[in-house]
């Protein structure tokens, strides 16, 4: 006897998926912050914190929107922290944004490709990977040339969670805001995609993160199920 039917979704089918790469694709680089903050006596999550003051004209948001190189990043993130009661190097904190790859977040993007899904990363660098391709992290390279886009913030002049930024990738991938699938660690750059009409997931544990586009995916297929991600 052949299982029961289950019901087809109303909504349309998700035909690419967005990703972030700091603290998604790459591991984070909050993980740096907090054992920086321990060497120097700081309050947990002051990193953070800065980071989030003054959110679209801060040290971090001018740097990601290209309005600022390192050495002046360096002096007003400096500067911030110095407001904010802490002394901070701001170079130091540059050398700790580029994790690793992580293995099972390289597999499902490569996975994705071979389905047929459209893939991009979206994400806010401070340097267009163009000018540091002879330090990346293993494995990522190879990632940047396989998907179909990279939408970088240090070579457009703007920036997550700016909507016309979301709009970029969408538009690059040929696809509306309600066939794709966003994936970040930020609620503040989530929000404005699932607005959009976007299916979000807040990355905290990359497995899990993987387990709920796998059922967004199952949930909304285009051609069947596609299969799990893989594990190990």
């Amino acid at each position: 006897m052949n299982p029961p039917a289950l019901p087809a979704s109303s909504e349309p089918p998700i035909e690419a998926v967005i990703f972030d790469l700091g603290g998604v694709v790459l591991t984070s680089p909050f993980e740096a912050f907090a054992r920086y903050e321990v060497r120097l006596g700081l309050p947990e999550g002051f990193i953070r914190r800065l980071n989030m003051d003054n959110h679209d004209d801060n040290a971090w948001a001018r740097l990601e929107r290209g309005e600022l190189d390192e050495a002046g990043f360096a002096q007003v993130f400096e500067s911030e922290a110095r407001a904010a009661g802490g002394a901070l190097d701001g170079r130091a904190i540059l050398g700790m944004l580029v994790g690793e790859v992580r293995p099972q977040m390289a597999t499902e993007v490569f996975r994705l490709l071979e389905e047929g899904y459209g893939v991009a990363f979206l994400t806010n660098n401070g340097v267009p990977f163009s000018e540091v391709s002879d330090v990346l992290p293993d494995g990522l390279a190879e990632l940047l040339g396989a998907v179909d886009a990279v939408i970088e913030s240090a070579v457009l002049g703007m920036r997550k969670p700016e909507a016309a930024f979301y709009r970029v990738a969408l538009g690059a991938l040929g696809v509306e805001a309600d066939r794709t699938a966003f994936l970040d660690d930020l609620g503040v750059n989530l929000k404005p995609a699932r607005a959009m009409g976007m299916t979000t997931i807040k990355v905290d544990d990359p497995q899990v993160a993987l387990s709920e586009l796998s059922a967004a995916l199952t949930a909304r297929p285009r051609h069947g199920p596609p299969p799990p991600p893989a594990t190990g």
